[in-house]
C-alpha cells in the first residue's frame, strides 16, 4: 500500500512539475488580453507623408557608417537615418515625425536596400506613438510595398504595410524625397 502511495505521490509531483513549467515558471505567464486593451475592436488606420533624405549639405539627416564591399556596387553600404517625416513635398513642410532607423544594400547587382525603420510620430494623437518596418525596397521600382512589423503607443500590436514612392531623387546632391502610404491594422 506504500508504494501505490508513493507512486501517486511521485505522479502527482511529476504533473504538478510540468504543469509549473508550461506556463514559464518565474518569467512568463498567461495574460488575459484585456489588461492590455486587446478587447477593443480593430482599426485601420489610413497615413500619407513625404521622407526626406539628405546623405549631403551642412545637417544630413543620414550618414553612412559602412562603405560598399566593392568599388564596383553600393552592395553592402550602410546608412544610419533620423529623415524627417512631413506633411507635403517641400522639406520644409510641417514636420509630423522622425524616420529613424539603418537601410543597407543587401542585393549584388542592383540596388535594393533592407530598410529597418521607426517612423517616430512627433505631433497630434499620435505624438509619442510609432510604426516599425522591416522589409526589402528595390528603389528603382515604382512603388514599392514593405510590411509593418510592429508599432507602440497607440500602434500598439500594429501589422499592415506601407507603400514608397519615390518623388524627388538627386544622385550627385545625395537627397530623396519619398511619399509614403501607411495602411495600419492596430487596436
Amino acid at each position: 500500500m506504500t508504494k501505490l502511495i508513493l507512486v501517486l505521490v511521485a505522479k502527482i509531483l511529476l504533473l504538478a512539475a510540468l504543469a509549473l513549467a508550461g506556463d514559464g515558471g518565474d518569467f512568463a505567464r498567461t495574460m488575459n488580453p484585456k489588461h492590455l486593451g486587446l478587447y477593443k475592436k480593430e482599426k485601420l488606420t489610413y497615413l500619407r507623408f513625404y521622407w526626406h533624405d539628405m546623405l549631403k549639405g551642412r545637417n544630413p539627416s543620414a550618414v553612412v557608417i559602412q562603405q560598399p564591399v566593392s568599388n564596383s556596387s553600393s552592395f553592402g553600404a550602410m546608412t544610419m537615418m533620423d529623415d524627417p517625416l512631413t506633411t507635403d513635398m517641400p522639406r520644409n513642410s510641417t514636420v509630423v515625425g522622425q524616420a529613424q532607423g539603418i537601410y543597407a544594400d543587401a542585393a549584388q547587382g542592383d540596388i535594393c536596400y533592407l530598410m529597418i525603420m521607426n517612423f517616430a510620430f512627433k505631433t497630434g494623437k499620435y505624438n509619442g506613438s510609432t510604426i516599425t518596418i522591416l522589409g526589402r525596397n528595390p528603389v528603382f521600382t515604382k512603388v514599392r510595398e514593405m510590411p509593418v512589423v510592429g508599432g507602440s503607443g497607440i500602434f500598439r500590436f500594429a501589422r499592415g504595410y506601407v507603400t514608397a514612392e519615390t518623388k524627388f531623387f538627386d544622385f550627385k546632391g545625395g537627397e530623396a524625397t519619398v511619399e509614403y502610404n501607411c495602411f495600419i491594422v492596430h487596436y
